[in-house]
């Protein structure tokens, strides 16, 4: 296989990129447990804290279809991205440590985070996205290009319900749900901090309910539905949480104005508010 350099540093990579050899914000290393099956991802992914959890989730290989496909495509490439090295492994959570806001979406692009291995960078849900998030106070510039152009987060996490490229952008139910416990590990290692959650599509808004409900947060009835500017109150033991809906930031929504940049300003705008 041939090496090729990353559009920032320059440094040769191979496609997929092997975990620990240098590529900007890898949480992998040579020696990181690998799961394989749904049976071990429910075992690693427990009682370890952030940085560790998100290195076990970078090097997963538990669902068979998605890593064909993942590492397909980071070998077969999209034209315009040839001459890049792509990621191909499965994308950690990324931003605060200790975030007051998460978002929550479905599942990596093949040629956006796929490719550059950051969550929403590289795509145009990205760029609508991180635009949004850096009128309303949250992101510290409006572009995401790769994972070492110094772009910063404020007070928010990114991560996907699903965390590898799945074809035609859609996991089976399968696969979500041998996911899920990277999602809920997550989760209650941010929940002290966390006071909003941004779920992007009906997707991302179900994982949150899911993954609260799986952490023993109690939940309203009727179950809240899913709609852009939709709010719920998720409770805990001594605290709620506010749970706010938004179309995803798809070329889908966004090219047909089913999701307009005042729209999505309006819900985060929102979320920077509630925090």
């Amino acid at each position: 296989m041939t090496e090729l350099p990353h559009p920032a540093t320059g440094q040769p990579f191979l496609s997929p990129v092997p975990p620990g050899t240098g590529w900007p914000g890898d949480p992998g290393a040579p020696a990181t447990p690998v799961a394989r099956t749904a049976a071990q991802v429910r075992r690693l992914a427990v009682g370890v804290p952030l940085a560790e959890l998100d290195a076990r989730v970078s090097v997963c290989g538990a669902c068979p279809r998605l890593v064909r496909w993942r590492e397909d495509v980071a070998v077969i490439k999209r034209a315009s991205y040839a001459a890049e090295p792509y990621w191909g492994r499965p994308i950690a959570g990324w931003g605060s440590e200790t975030p007051a806001v998460l978002v929550v979406g479905l599942a990596p692009a093949a040629h956006g985070a796929n490719r550059t291995g950051r969550v929403f960078t590289g795509d145009r849900s990205g760029d609508w996205l991180f635009a949004s998030l850096h009128r309303v106070g949250l992101a510290t510039r409006a572009t995401s290009v790769h994972a070492a152009d110094g772009l910063e987060l404020i007070d928010t996490r990114m991560v996907a319900a699903v965390r590898c490229a799945p074809p035609q952008n859609k996991p089976t139910t399968a696969e979500r749900d041998t996911c899920a416990p990277w999602i809920e590990a997550e989760l209650a290692l941010l929940e002290p901090h966390l006071r909003v959650v941004v779920a992007l599509g009906s997707i991302g808004w179900d994982a949150a309910l899911r993954s609260f409900r799986s952490l023993g947060w109690t939940l309203p009835r009727p179950r809240p539905r899913f709609g852009h500017g939709a709010e719920a109150q998720l409770i805990g033991p001594d605290r709620s949480i506010t749970l706010l809906g938004s179309y995803h930031p798809s070329q889908q929504n966004t090219f047909t104005g089913r999701l307009t940049e005042p729209m999505l300003d309006a819900v985060l705008s929102r979320a920077a508010a509630l925090r």
